[in-house]
Parts: C-alpha cells; structure tokens; sequence
C-alpha cells in the first residue's frame, strides 16, 4: 500500500512514521509513506501557500493551486482524503476501507482554513476526528495512518490483537488486565483468572456490550 501525505510541514512525519507499529508495517513491506511538501508546487520565491480571504476577516486561507498541481503530479488512484473539521467522522470501518485498498492519499490543511475548491473539487473525501479544532491536519493524518496500516498483513505481530480492538466489527471492547492480580487493594475480576474460557468470552461479549451501550447513553444526554 502507498500512502502519501501532502504537507506543509513534512518534518512533522519524521519521528512517527519510523516508530511502532507504522514502522513495523513498512518493514514488512505492508505500506511505503511518501510525505510530499506542498511548498515544492509554488511557484514564487518565497514558496507561498497562504492568502488573505475573500469578504475579509482574520486569518488565512491556504491556495488552491499547490493542492491541485500536486495531486495533478502525483495523479494518485486511491482516495484522496482532506482532513477538516468540516468532515465526516473518522470511523473504524474507514480504516478497514483504506487498508483494503492499495493507494490513499491525506492533504493536511493549516492556518485559519483551505479554500473550498480544495474539498468540493479535488478531494474525493472530506474527513475529521472530531468536533474540535486542532492547529492543522498533521495530527489528523497521522492517526487516520496509524488506525489503517495496523490493519495490514505484518503490522502487527498477531492479528487477532486488531480482532480484538474496539470497533472492529462490533462496538467498544472489554477492559483489560495484567499481572498483578491484585496492586494496592485493586483486584483483578474473578471471571479473568478463572481459567473457565467460555465464562470468560461471556464476561468480554457483555462488558463489551454495556460499555458501549453507556457510551451512547452518554452521547444521548450531550445531545
């Protein structure tokens, strides 16, 4: 799979992408990163990607061109993703998506906004992780990489640990312990170190479940 990211700050991938498990899906030959500078398609001295906006007001806006004569160079097959606030929530099942593909392509966004041509006109997708803003897309980007190359063949050591993660086909998953059985008067439920298997399944399937109903409760009242 090739994923590349456009990006005015391409520095920012650097360290991310060679740790964990992105790392450990390059090195199994699952994804290759290609981290594109935006600034190398302008075209004036001082490498400009940003303008005031049309009808005033604070802030700026990055410009149309770089976003599209980049991705007119790289003429990619896959889904071409800008991560916004604007956009639909990120999901589990995006990322099964992605990774069942062979090409995605994430434009990060900074400053104050990206002209709107760049999502209604060159992106195939408009996504977000949530109903908040951070300082650019970058942050976005690498969360939307790291929930989709674990996915991949030999990303992780042994896949029933994705099988196993929230959302992946059903909702949030059980909680987990570790040894030791008990630290500081905090006790390890029964059912875990019972050694009963079935009673154990059982026990995950229903917190699973509770969990995730309290979740949406939750969600409920906020609304």
């Amino acid at each position: 799979m090739l994923i590349t990211v456009v990006t005015i700050f391409p520095e920012f991938f650097a360290g991310p992408l060679s740790l964990s498990i992105p790392a450990r899906a390059a090195a199994a030959g699952a994804v290759v990163y290609r981290v594109v500078d935006l600034r190398d398609y302008t075209h004036d001295r001082h490498r400009t990607v940003d303008d005031y906006p049309y009808g005033g007001g604070a802030g700026m806006v990055m410009k149309p061109e770089p976003f599209f004569e980049c991705i007119d160079a790289l003429a990619p097959s896959g889904p071409v993703v800008l991560l916004s606030p604007r956009g639909r929530r990120f999901t589990q099942d995006d990322a099964r998506r992605y990774a069942a593909g062979t090409e995605l392509t994430l434009l990060c966004g900074h400053y104050k906004d990206v002209d709107q041509r760049v999502a209604d006109h060159l992106a195939t997708e408009e996504i977000s992780l949530g109903d908040f803003v951070i300082s650019g897309g970058e942050a976005a980007a690498l969360a939307v990489i790291d929930a989709t190359v674990r996915l991949l063949p030999g990303a992780l050591g042994d896949i029933d640990s994705a099988l196993g993660d929230s959302f992946y086909d059903r909702g949030l998953s059980a909680p987990s312990y570790t040894r030791p059985p008990t630290y500081r008067g905090f006790a390890v439920p029964d059912v875990l170190i019972s050694g009963d298997h079935k009673r154990i399944e059982d026990w995950r399937r229903e917190e699973g479940q509770r969990l995730t109903e309290r979740k949406a409760q939750s969600a409920k009242r906020k609304d």
